[in-house]
């Protein structure tokens, strides 16, 4: 958290053909959710996973689900929520394992 706010993690494909607007929608649906968005480095070449991990993000949230392979997505699922921008769609994080009862 930072200043009372949880923290979402701004991800664009580097790729993007749309760069700015990407960037411009997600830092509006960060507003509008309450995220203290932050951004991973640009030159980055840790998985994004991990990324999150470090940054204690609470979400991950991205222009659209093409920003994101579907195994980076199932792998993000595992330790955080992910918010998509267009279609506006919330993948909730997966509950942890339950362990076997004695």
């Amino acid at each position: 958290m930072i200043n009372g706010r949880s923290i979402a993690l701004g991800w664009i494909h580097p790729e993007s053909a749309a760069l700015e607007w990407d960037t411009a929608q997600v830092r509006r649906l960060a507003r509008h959710l309450g995220y203290e968005l932050v951004w991973p480095p640009e030159t980055s070449r840790i998985p994004l996973t991990d990324q999150v991990r470090d940054a204690c993000a609470d979400a991950v949230i991205t222009p659209s689900p093409d920003h994101l392979g579907i195994m980076t997505l199932h792998a993000l699922m595992c330790v955080t929520d992910v918010e998509t921008v267009t279609p506006r769609l919330s993948f909730a994080r997966w509950p942890p394992p339950s362990r076997p009862t004695s």
